[in-house]
């Protein structure tokens, strides 16, 4: 049955529409035909499948021709009859353009106001053919009409859709019109007022304010939903088949069931007769490498009956509330006991899922406005759906993204070129997507991009691997992965691209050995016996942050938690990693460590992100300080007083540098001490000394937790009697061990030896002797031995020290 002409219109202005945007966005269809244009609920044109043309190279890379015989137009069939004919021909066909999909539209057109289809007593070749000739003629339409016996109402058709037909079913593409063209024709003045110019919605990282274009209906009322409302369907495509297959769904099963996907016995493929040039008899073709153009609807039975206790609060959360407790569920299944459970678990609980997915889908929408909240929930755990997104925020990445990655001339060859070449084959190319070509494609502007902007440092190998995750995250889109790889190194890996970065990796190293002997004395004193240092196995951990050594999946749980630390949580990490070999490392020696290292045996990430978190919080944020991290920012409402901020939040970064900060020492200094030094303010901090100003009365805040460390004074008595830290000890450092290297027995001693497994901060007023002393503490085993850096000195100024009471 014939459309009316109206309905005609607005069918084509719409496809046209649709046409034009991809266009815009460097896409042709060349597939276009009736069954590929779908209607909505509101009779809205939706195009469907839309990319197999560009997925396939131009069809390059399949072996069948993309497009349906009636619906193509002639210069597409040509330039297939020109590569069928010409076997030698090396050279690949030019690629279709816009114009190709007009003529198509053209065909649909007629076919809709004609209430019939074309070529339906052709076979193939014949239809072919056909549209060939019609480059002969002089009127496409008429000829058309006249081949199908419908001249007579093609006469009685408006003028303005005769004139839409003869345009798009001009034979020579040179004098056919582009969709963007034929949108501004007028033969569409009578239905383009009742569309709205398309307004693309302002990225979450954009210049643009992101509500701008946003409409309120004049009753609020119509916002909000009935009872039966399906809340499923307004999530977008992605969450949905995410929860799908969290649900159970099984794509690759559909497939097979279908009969879509067929299995075929290795042998049954093998020729019958084969002759010398390679011709075979005997087997047809496998159809598994033709197109199949079955439409698979996929069930949602499933997951709404998975889905069937969760209220309608539940996609539609309060973000002003208190988000710490999650929302209860009326199922059996309640999702507050569900945060206990391990994340593996947490992450396929569809419920569970749907839950995080929504919360985390809101905040992101107010980012930045929300950043606070994002790093709040992200401390619990980060949907792996929205990861791309959230690493993004809490990296503090903003701005025109895609701008800034588009002015970027990722082009012209430069000197780099080569190692990038090599080494993208080579990485974590156990995956799909970062091993197909379009993967390396990628892979090679993302790096490129980062050379090119950077242009005071230089290409490591191991960048690769540091830009593996945030490509995975972000593959279909290249500028937020450049700028979440832009944003993670200098806050991670300062410096560590320099082209001499020798000083800077040499430092973190040794804090790094320093951070071992802190937690871990024994696992320190073996490993430094046996001459198996951190230059030997812990530089390609450091220089991709861990890519190297992980797969994937365990990074993604690994840098959940990292971006939520400080530059010092790295250190962290690796004492963990190697606590896990721990017990394999002390029965073993120099050798046996190498090869342990050459194939690094399974870590349990879990394990090693919980160890790592209170290694950290173990940790004096002054303890891992170096001169060659990044400079912190600065605080204008500090007042040159260090706020104590909680780990593991927003603002938990490198504090600014204060009078009481630590001191830059040469390396050979710090290389010469096993023990860190901590500051003053980190010492007065865990002290919690109160009393500014020059009072000779300092006293503890009150607080009934035991003592978070012990300060040993190694001063003579006569000078820890002049004036000394509240609660700390005196072991005078020239009596403090017998000459087997123990501990000598005094009172003193003996509450040093309670203290085993605190901080203990090391206080003297010469600093060989201070780290003579820490040495031998961690000789003897003591965990937590730290130096106070600067010495007693540093605290005389704060009116802080105390005098003991006379003795009466």
């Amino acid at each position: 049955m014939a459309l009316s002409p109206l309905k005609v219109l607005c069918i084509a202005f719409e496809v046209l529409q649709g046409l034009q945007y991809m266009n815009q966005h460097g896409m042709v269809h060349r597939a276009l035909s009736p069954h590929n244009i779908l209607l909505d609920q509101e009779e809205h044109i939706k195009l469907a499948k839309f990319g197999l043309y560009h997925m396939t190279a131009h069809g390059v890379d399949v072996d069948f021709p993309i497009g349906y015989p009636s619906y193509l137009a002639p210069e597409v069939i040509a330039q297939g009859i020109i590569k069928t004919s010409d076997h030698t021909s090396s050279e690949k066909p030019l690629p279709s353009g816009p114009k190709s999909d007009v003529w198509s539209l053209g065909i649909i057109l007629f076919e809709l106001c004609m209430g019939r289809k074309l070529f339906q007593g052709l076979d193939i070749s014949e239809r072919l053919k056909f549209l060939l000739t019609l480059g002969c003629m002089d009127d496409t339409l008429t000829v058309l009409a006249e081949e199908h016996g419908c001249l007579d109402t093609i006469k009685e058709l408006p003028e303005n859709i005769i004139n839409l037909l003869k345009k798009c079913l001009t034979f020579h593409p040179s004098k056919r019109p582009t969709p963007d063209e034929l949108l501004q024709d007028k033969v569409f003045s009578e239905v383009s007022p009742l569309y709205t110019p398309f307004h693309k919605p302002a990225s979450l990282f954009s210049s643009s304010l992101r509500c701008a274009d946003l409409t309120l209906p004049e009753d609020i009322s119509q916002l909000c939903k009935d009872a039966d409302s399906d809340y499923l369907a307004e999530r977008s495509i992605e969450e949905v088949y995410y929860l799908w297959c969290l649900a159970g769904g099984d794509l690759e099963k559909e497939l097979v069931n279908k009969e879509i996907i067929r299995s075929k016995p290795p042998i049954c493929t093998l020729p019958n007769f084969l002759f010398e040039d390679g011709e075979s008899f005997g087997q047809d073709r496998d159809r598994s490498s033709l197109l199949d153009d079955t439409t698979v609807t996929l069930s949602l039975c499933q997951l709404r009956n998975r889905l069937k206790d969760v209220g309608g609060e539940a996609f539609y959360p309060l973000l002003e509330d208190d988000q710490s407790n999650l929302p209860h569920s009326n199922s059996n299944n309640d999702l507050s006991a569900a945060v206990t459970l391990p994340l593996i678990i947490r992450e396929r609980d569809t419920e569970y899922q749907l839950n995080r997915i929504v919360l985390f889908d809101r905040l992101l929408k107010a980012y930045p406005y929300k950043k606070n909240q994002i790093w709040k929930e992200a401390r619990v755990d980060i949907p792996p759906l929205m990861r791309g997104l959230t690493w993004a925020a809490l990296l503090g990445v903003e701005g025109a993204i895609h701008a800034k990655y588009d002015a970027i001339d990722k082009d012209t060859p430069i000197p780099t070129d080569r190692q990038i070449e090599v080494d993208i084959p080579r990485c974590h190319q156990y995956d799909e997507l970062l091993s197909s070509p379009e993967g390396h494609a990628k892979f090679r502007r993302v790096l490129k991009a980062w050379v090119v902007s950077h242009p005071d440092l230089v290409y490591w190998q191991g960048l690769d691997s540091l830009c593996a995750p945030f490509l995975y995250l972000n593959f279909n889109n290249e500028a937020l992965a450049y700028a979440c790889m832009s944003a993670f190194i200098p806050k991670y890996l300062y410096n560590f691209f320099l082209k001499d970065n020798s000083h800077v990796i040499q430092e973190y190293l040794t804090v790094f050995s320093q951070m071992i002997a802190f937690h871990d004395p024994e696992l320190s004193n073996h490993l430094n016996e046996i001459g198996f240092i951190p230059d030997l196995y812990a530089i390609p951990w450091f220089l991709t942050m861990f890519t190297h050594v992980f797969p994937l999946h365990k990074i993604f749980h690994l840098w959940d938690t990292l971006l939520l630390g400080n530059s010092s949580f790295p250190f962290c990490i690796g004492v963990a990693i190697l606590q896990q070999l721990r017990d394999r490392l002390l029965a073993n020696g120099f050798n046996e460590c190498i090869l342990l290292f050459s194939d690094l045996p399974e870590i349990d990430i879990e394990r090693c992100v919980h160890e790592s978190i209170n290694l950290f919080c173990w940790t004096p944020k002054s303890a891992t300080y170096r001169q060659h991290a990044q400079p912190p920012k600065r605080s204008s409402d500090n007042n040159g007083v260090r706020n104590s901020l909680p780990y593991f939040s927003a603002e938990s970064q490198d504090a600014p540098k204060t009078n009481l900060s630590r001191e830059s020492i040469q390396l050979n200094d710090l290389k010469s001490e096993v023990s860190p030094r901590i500051s003053a303010e980190d010492l007065i901090d865990l002290c919690e000394l109160t009393g500014t100003g020059h009072f000779k009365t300092p006293t503890k805040k009150t607080k009934s937790s035991k003592p978070k460390l012990l300060v040993v004074d190694i001063r003579n008595t006569e000078d820890f009697n002049r004036g000394h830290i509240s609660g700390s000890i005196s072991i005078p450092f020239n009596s403090a061990f017998t000459t087997e290297g123990e501990l000598s027995q005094s009172p003193s001693t003996a509450i040093l030896q309670n203290f085993k497994g605190k901080v203990i901060v090391i206080v003297g007023n010469v600093t060989k002797h201070t780290a003579e002393f820490a040495a031998h503490l961690v000789k003897i085993k003591y965990p937590r031995v730290c130096i106070l850096d600067g010495g007693i000195n540093k605290i005389k100024p704060t009116g802080l020290l105390t005098v003991p009471s006379p003795q009466i």
